[in-house]
């Protein structure tokens, strides 16, 4: 019989392993193979699958991800809430690299990209107005603030293509515009979990200034080599805090994550 997962959690840069004891499972999409195979424990009683969405050797850069297989996969192992940790970058000087960011939305510069399942004949306009789900948000931030870690309620991911890092000038720009953290791979994932009706949750581990903090001398800008050493020192952490959520988040769903498609679908 087929492993089945209740939760699916993404690892991000420095993050290709979730938990001990797992069994992995290689799952067929229509959209071709996932980033690696899914493993799946048990938190408690419950199972949680996983998958390092850039590989296990972090050999897919963020523009080359399979997003819709990873999300497809999880899907048909019956997976009905995601978890997805990234490391980002900070926009503005209150985000420290260690802080912990919920974030609640996104705004998209990403390019070329596939990013829907639906591609006709049925014409389907997802909304995306409140895309992190907002139950799995509340319990995560209940568990942050009962372990004592440094978080931040909300805020605005800005996602680039990559895989290169931000210009100075561009780094200016998107602070400028109030955005708080800015990543490579939110985009299109959270939209997929939501095209098929599953919560997404999104955790951000800063770990670093991006471009120097919109010019600022005194702060260096970013490296990958920074940025894997802050996830790693940040890393037991965040682990805590999925499995304390994966552990609090009751069975029943009670977000419209669920129903996404219910006035989504152009009637003929």
């Amino acid at each position: 019989m087929e492993p089945r997962a209740e939760f699916g959690v993404f690892g991000g840069s420095g993050f290709y392993s979730f938990l001990e004891g797992a069994n992995q499972t290689s799952v067929d999409t229509p959209y071709g193979p996932t980033s690696s195979s899914v493993t799946i424990s048990k938190v408690g009683t419950r199972s949680v699958g996983f998958i390092p969405r850039h590989g296990v050797h972090h050999e897919l850069p963020p523009q080359s991800v399979p997003y819709r297989a990873n999300i497809h996969a999880f899907k048909s192992l019956g997976v009905k809430r995601i978890i997805a940790p990234t490391a980002v970058g900070s926009l503005k000087p209150k985000l420290k690299p260690g802080d912990l960011v919920f974030c609640d939305q996104f705004v998209n510069f990403t390019t070329g990209r596939k990013d829907t399942y639906y591609d006709g004949p049925e014409t389907t306009h997802i909304s995306t107005a409140e895309p992190y789900c907002p139950q799995m948000r509340s319990t995560a931030l209940g568990a942050a603030k009962d372990m004592g870690l440094r978080f931040h309620d909300g805020g605005t991911v800005v996602v680039i293509q990559g895989p290169r890092f931000s210009t100075r000038s561009e780094s200016r720009f998107f602070s400028a515009q109030g955005w708080d953290v800015i990543n490579m791979t939110q985009y299109p994932e959270v939209v997929l979990a939501r095209e098929l009706e599953m919560c997404y949750m999104n955790v951000s581990l800063v770990t670093d200034y991006d471009a120097g903090l919109a010019g600022n001398p005194r702060v260096k800008p970013v490296s990958h080599e920074e940025v894997i050493r802050v996830f790693n020192r940040n890393m037991e952490g965040l682990r805590k805090v999925i499995v304390e959520t994966v552990k609090r988040l009751p069975s029943k769903r009670t977000c419209e994550c669920g129903s996404a498609l219910r006035h989504a679908r152009m009637s003929a």
